[in-house]
């Protein structure tokens, strides 16, 4: 039993069962004894082999738990490429898009508003108003 492995002892005592049956058949054959069955039932182990297995379980439960997380991660970041290549694709659905989420903060009880206004909003008004301070401008021929 000391040459196996715990996770092998643990696992594959049937195996180990048979290969002790055999070693034990190979020293009682010239005796004439005849061993009919051999089978472990019970493995002792020191307590700080129980600490061991148990940070070692531990550890492996975390391992799954990152990976588990870092796909699902990858998994949202796939998604999101995604998403943006098909706005990018359409135009439509990006101003779809935007007065989705102002449906959606006028939905919640906030106090403030946050307003986001298109930079095209202000270039048509620069036009329409001209600059301040340009000369020609209707702002700078008043003064």
């Amino acid at each position: 039993l000391g040459e196996q492995e715990l996770d092998e002892l643990l696992a594959h005592r049937d195996k180990i069962n048979l290969r002790l049956q055999s070693i034990l058949d190979t020293h009682t054959a010239p005796w004439g004894v005849k061993v009919a069955n051999v089978e472990v039932k019970q493995v002792d182990m020191p307590e700080s082999m129980l600490r061991a297995m148990a940070k070692q379980a531990e550890a492996e439960r975390e391992k799954r738990s990152k990976i588990i997380h870092a796909e699902g991660e990858f998994s949202a970041a796939q998604r999101l490429v995604d998403a943006a290549k098909l706005l990018a694709t359409e135009p439509v659905s990006v101003q779809l898009r935007y007065l989705q989420t102002l449906t959606e903060i006028g939905v919640e009880k906030n106090t403030t508003v946050v307003f986001p206004v298109p930079v095209d909003f202000f270039s048509g008004m620069q036009k329409m108003f001209g600059q301040p301070g340009a000369s020609g401008s209707p702002a700078a021929s008043k003064g």
